[in-house]
């Protein structure tokens, strides 16, 4: 079992910028690969992007130029850095973490993010 827990969400003006960490406890050495997912009110869940264990980044075309998923040399925790924000980006943040060998999904209860004047 892998425990995710998200902070850093909160209230930003449009063109500010936010940091969001994904922290991790539990069996991690089976991750191999951790998203940034994002839900709007009355919209499905997104893929915002993803880091693999192999350091590898994938990003969605919204948040390519402006949004870095990192993490340092463990694990966890992942970060989720957010520039230039726009009142669209306006959503509660979930962290995802997939396991290997035996396929499962963990996520984290999610944090608030809202870009407002």
């Amino acid at each position: 079992q892998v425990q995710l827990v998200e902070s850093g969400g909160g209230l930003v003006q449009p063109g500010g910028s936010l940091k969001l960490s994904c922290a991790a406890t539990g069996n991690t050495f089976a991750i191999y690969m951790t998203d940034w997912y994002r839900q709007a009110p009355g919209k499905q869940r997104e893929k915002v992007a993803t880091i693999f264990s192999s350091g590898e980044t994938d990003y969605e075309d919204f948040a390519k130029g402006r949004f870095t998923i990192s993490r340092d040399s463990a694990a966890f925790p992942v970060y989720l850095q957010m520039d230039s924000l726009v009142p669209e980006d306006t959503a509660v943040y979930f962290c995802h973490a997939r396991a290997t060998p035996i396929t499962r999904d963990y996520w984290g209860q999610g944090t608030q993010v809202t870009v407002s004047s």
